[in-house]
């Protein structure tokens, strides 16, 4: 019979105005990956952070029972002594530091004000191998890209002694390759006697590498799916995740209404804010119409997020060259404040770093790129912003107790709707989104699709921009290819397919 590491058993938490679990239960079973699978919202990230001590002991009911022993974890440190280490989804690494430095950072080698350098960095060397990463400790993180500092995350769990890894979303920020290395280490680990747990919203992953799943939904358990008798696919997970059968992934447009073209860039050009020698973007023409979903596809690193901010009120890079049109008259960007002056709108792919004041309300972080539309004379008129929240609150159904709820503690889905909301405010013309749907579920990703869509519909146009090649295809009109900073293709929604993408990309890569 096999051995249960983990069990967890009635956890009910609850935050003000919120019940975010209620009586969950859990058994993880030693050298099992099991999955934790859920809409936004439901409290898969809630019960982990319960497991770590992130969540005090006494600030919930319910027992976690580790290794036979009931255990009250008062703060991280105290799961970590056990061996549980979690692995947030974004990542807690200080980009000015080395890998090494990073990876023993809070538990450093050697005596009190006498780190042993030779020993931290040997012993990172000797984790980083194991988890296959071919660079020197002694690297510094900011010059390493994102699917190597997951795995200097998972190389410094290793380094803590984990035999409970717990991944919360850890493939949302990597593309298809890093993300199947990633899942293909898992496995490996899974071989050595290493128990995972892993939060997901891409349940092709979740089929691939899970042994069981466990459906959490509005803070309860819902089912456990066990992979030697329970079929893993994605239509079945999701009915448990939604409690219903969701037959479109992509909602249709009725009538399509493409007009004049909006937007056009010519010959743009745009070099690296540091290394100004070096192009991220390398003469880009592109064009999007009035009533349009334009998508742009790419490898990571293929320059569309720097195409997107510099056009953005040239809010990155150096030297930025071409011309740039509105509704067919050339116009001159300086600053955010002259894009959204000619209607232009950018939500970023990074909505807790660069979107959002977490710290602050809905209701401030709805209204913040249009201040002018709720206040007078200078004034911000509280009782409009309020209802200006709540009307957005309701138009995109985020879920939350009131708009003076901090934006903080709303779950990624309903943060990426006060994010559309701010700029839906600002009454753009023209959207650019990035990553629109990342680390968010089917049920909300369903519900943004909607929201554009309905943007479309009143003839704006839509930039978006999209690693996860299904979503690129089902919501898009048209969509160029981009690589290395150049345009190296373009395609109809119609003919477009994920096969005739990825080998304009492989092409263009060898330079044919």
């Amino acid at each position: 019979m096999a051995n249960i590491l983990l069990e967890m058993k009635n956890i009910t938490k609850t935050f003000p105005g919120v019940k975010a679990l209620d009586n969950v239960n859990l058994q993880v079973e030693e050298g099992e990956i099991h999955a934790l699978v859920g809409e936004n919202g439901a409290g898969k990230s809630t019960l982990m952070n319960v497991l770590s001590g992130i969540y005090p002991y006494g600030s919930y009911e319910g027992d976690i029972i580790y290794n036979g022993e009931v255990c009250k974890f008062n703060k991280i440190k105290d799961s970590e002594e056990k061996g549980i280490v979690i692995i947030h989804q974004e990542l807690a690494l200080v980009p000015e530091m080395t890998i090494g430095e990073n990876m023993y950072l809070g538990n450093e080698q050697g005596k009190s004000f006498a780190i042993d350098w030779s020993r931290t960095y040997g012993e990172a060397d000797k984790y980083l191998k194991q988890v296959g990463l071919n660079e020197s400790s002694r690297t510094l993180i900011k010059d390493i890209g994102t699917g190597k500092q997951q795995l200097v995350e998972i190389a410094k769990a290793l380094a803590k002694n984990a035999k409970l890894l717990i991944l919360d979303e850890p493939t949302s920020s990597l593309n298809e390759e890093d993300s199947q290395a990633l899942l293909d280490l898992l496995l490996e680990f899974k071989k050595r006697g290493m128990t995972s747990i892993i939060i997901s919203h891409k349940l092709n992953e979740i089929a691939y590498v899970a042994d069981k799943i466990t459906v959490i939904r509005d803070g309860s358990t819902i089912e456990t799916l066990d992979k030697k008798k329970d079929a893993f696919t994605e239509d079945r997970i999701i009915k448990g995740m939604v409690g219903r059968e969701l037959t479109d992934r992509f909602p249709k447009r009725e009538k399509k209404n493409i007009g004049d073209v909006a937007l056009e860039v010519k010959n743009w050009t745009v070099h690296h804010p540091l290394y100004s020698e070096r192009k991220v973007v390398d003469n880009v023409s592109m064009y999007v119409r009035k009533g349009e979903v334009l998508g742009i596809s790419g490898l990571m690193g293929a320059g569309r997020t720097e195409l997107a901010m510099s056009i953005f009120g040239k809010s990155y890079g150096k030297n930025i060259s071409g011309q740039l049109f509105i509704n067919g008259k050339e116009v001159h960007l300086h600053s955010v404040k002259d894009a959204i002056k000619h209607k232009l709108a950018y939500v970023t792919e990074d909505r807790k770093g660069n979107g959002l004041i977490l710290s602050n309300p809905i209701r401030v972080n709805t209204t913040l790129a249009n201040l002018e539309g709720v206040s007078s004379h200078g004034v911000i008129d509280n009782d409009k912003e309020i209802a200006v929240a709540e009307e957005y609150r309701e138009k995109l159904r985020t879920k939350c107790p009131s708009v003076e709820q901090n934006v903080g503690n709303l779950s990624g889905g309903n943060q990426q709707k006060v994010l559309l909301a701010k700029w839906m405010f600002a009454e753009p013309d023209v959207l650019i989104l990035d990553e629109p749907t990342r680390g968010i579920d089917v049920g909300a990703k369903y519900e943004i699709y909607c929201i554009i869509n309905d943007l479309v519909a009143q003839g704006k146009s839509v930039i978006m921009i999209s690693s996860e090649l299904p979503e690129v295809l089902g919501m898009s009109d048209r969509i160029y290819i981009m690589n290395e900073g150049k345009m190296v293709g373009e395609l109809s929604g119609e003919e477009a397919t994920q096969e005739l993408i990825m080998s304009r990309i492989l092409k263009s890569s060898k330079g044919e």
